[in-house]
């Protein structure tokens, strides 16, 4: 039995009533406890999904390597290591993946894997800022609810050095593109409706959406007021926005009929917000101060209003566009898609399951762990992507297999430098130049250590992340392959789109052919130690496909190897590249 939020089915077009009316409307706005379905959420996923498809063939349990892998990537934001693997797929026990989920979760590789998760999904590559990675990293180190992370970005307070950062997401987009251009306003309000409550009203800012009834004029002129009274804080070095004060409605007409219309602030998913008004001596908490150059702080915040508003678990759009982009995130597809078009026209495949999951993780705090464990043991998650010989291929919408996945350029990087063992290769680096730093110091009989590298961490390693800090070649890496893999800036990331540059990148790269060159620690220097073939090719494969070859591939290496003995590094380096740049590699299946 679980605690279950009832959410009331609330018309894209608002209310047109006093304030009184609206405030007796949102009594109505109550949580009862009620029986939830049958079983838990994981369960009730694959009842829904198998229900609606049941005269389909589906896609057997996914191998250990395959979910390994898989897992890995989702949770981890990278594949597993060689000796993880080898640990997992020796492991006999029938509840060693429901272990290895909660292992990931509870790791230290999630919360890097959600920030890059959320970044990107948030700001689509827009730029970067300490504040707000750091605010992102934080608060999935907390394991922050997800409404109360929403509300920090849409009203964020300048007052918490951990969550100021939040403002970014408004600041960067505030931010003029060229001397002459005007405030991309309407790009912000349409961001917040798209990532926040699904709905793309980028259509209905001059006249109601031509193609989709459920977005009027309204919904986007009501939030783009809220955020034309937005500015960037000029009087602080961290990102941070004031509010201008908000006295009357905003009047607009349709270019159609040019008939004049005024509106308060609009939630979307949510009502009007009725503007409240005061005395003049009554109007600021804090009043503007033109020396510190702040607009001070008006007792009506619209922000606050939106905020509260739409980060809610009584917003039945906040609620499902959440689910649905973790459910894309985790399954490969959207229950509704695209993703940001959330509208009668457009159901969900499952509506039932989309309104399940909706409900469910409003009922848990929007416990974003939660909600991803119950995904990740769902058999629905854990399909394999293929079918036996002769069976059509069924829709993707089906779920029936597993779905591909495009690998981000973040999870890209990690996953090179796991299977290359660059990292264990730098770590190799920095041991030796602190040991030469060491001997230096003592035979100077000195007290000062002649080293600046990172601390390591408890267990006496340096992490990835401390390693790449260290390492100017990790880092310029990293930052190659997201301007290279990544999408160009505001261009969501969805489907896995192979390019040129990418291409030609793996072939031709300096970066690539450094990662090759045996090196102590890294994996073909491993390679090159090993005598026999069969070790080789066994370490090589689960190094970068996290599974063991199959018979045909290793009569391959084997006869590759043989057939120019004289040149083995080279052909070690071939091997390892080819893999690497394999779709096996580059797709998250």
């Amino acid at each position: 039995m679980l605690s279950t939020i009832h959410l009331i089915k609330l018309p894209l077009c608002r209310f047109k009533a006093a304030p009184v009316v609206l405030m007796a409307a949102a009594t109505l706005l109550t949580v009862t406890s009620v029986h939830a379905a049958d079983g838990d959420l994981h369960k009730q996923i694959d009842r829904l999904i198998e229900a609606r498809t049941q005269d389909l063939t589906f896609g057997a349990t996914a191998a250990d390597s395959e979910f390994l892998r898989r897992v890995y990537l989702d949770l981890a934001g990278r594949i597993p290591s060689a000796d993880e693997a080898r640990r997992f797929l020796a492991n006999t026990s029938p509840l060693k993946r429901t272990s290895l989920i909660d292992a990931l979760l509870a790791g230290p590789d999630y919360p890097r894997r959600m920030q890059e998760l959320f970044h990107v999904m948030l700001m689509e590559r827009r730029g970067e800022h300490d504040d707000w990675t750091r605010f992102l990293r934080t608060a999935f180190e907390q394991n922050l609810p997800w409404h109360q992370i929403a509300a920090a970005i849409l009203k964020p307070n300048a007052d918490s050095e951990d969550f100021r950062g939040a403002a970014f997401f408004q600041t960067q987009r505030l931010v003029k593109e060229g001397a002459m251009a005007p405030v991309d306003v309407p790009g912000l309000t349409r961001d917040v409706g798209r990532l926040f409550a699904g709905i793309d009203l980028q259509c209905a800012q001059c006249h109601d959406h031509l193609t989709v009834n459920d977005y009027s004029q309204q919904d986007f002129q009501g939030l783009h007021m809220v955020f034309e009274n937005v500015d960037i804080r000029r009087d602080v070095k961290f990102p941070a926005i004031g509010e201008k004060l908000m006295t009357d409605q905003k009047e607009f007409s349709s270019v159609f009929e040019q008939v004049a219309i005024k509106t308060n602030p609009v939630v979307p998913g949510g009502n009007e917000i009725a503007i409240a008004t005061f005395e003049k001596e009554q109007q600021y908490i804090e009043s503007p101060d033109r020396k510190k150059r702040t607009t001070g702080v008006p007792r009506f915040s619209p922000l606050t209003e939106l905020s509260s508003g739409l980060a809610s678990p009584y917003n039945e759009l906040f609620c499902r566009n959440i689910v649905n982009r973790l459910w894309f995130m985790m399954m490969g597809r959207g229950l509704v898609e695209p993703l940001d078009l959330h509208h009668a026209d457009n159901p969900a495949t499952h509506p039932e399951l989309l309104e399940l999951l909706g409900h469910e993780f409003a009922a848990h705090d929007f416990n974003i762990r939660w909600l991803l464990r119950e995904l990740a043991l769902s058999k629905t998650y854990q399909r394999s992507t293929s079918l036996p010989d002769g069976e059509a291929v069924p829709s993707r919408a089906s779920y029936a297999v597993a779905l591909e996945k495009r690998i981000s350029a973040e999870q890209l990087f990690w996953s090179v430098g796991v299977a290359c063992g660059e990292f264990e290769a730098v770590r190799f680096d920095l041991r030796a130049a602190d040991d030469s730093a060491d001997g230096a110091a003592e035979s100077e009989d000195t007290s000062d250590a002649a080293t600046d590298n990172v601390p390591p961490s408890p267990d006496g390693r340096w992490t990835a992340e401390q390693l790449v800090e260290k390492s100017e070649t990790l880092a310029a890496l990293q930052k190659q392959l997201q301007s290279t893999f990544g999408n160009p800036p505001k261009e969501p990331e969805v489907d896995f789109t192979p390019t040129v540059a990418g291409a030609l990148f793996l072939m031709h790269s300096e970066d690539v052919r450094r990662l090759l060159q045996p090196r102590p620690g890294n994996l073909n220097y491993r390679l090159s130690q090993l005598e026999s073939d069969d070790e080789i090719v066994d370490e090589l494969f689960l190094c970068v496909l996290s599974r063991q070859p199959s018979p045909t591939e290793v009569t391959d290496v084997r006869k590759y190897l043989k057939s120019n003995d004289d040149r083995r590094t080279e052909r070690l380096a071939n091997l390892t590249w080819a893999l690497l740049t394999s779709t096996e590699f580059m797709v998250n299946h």
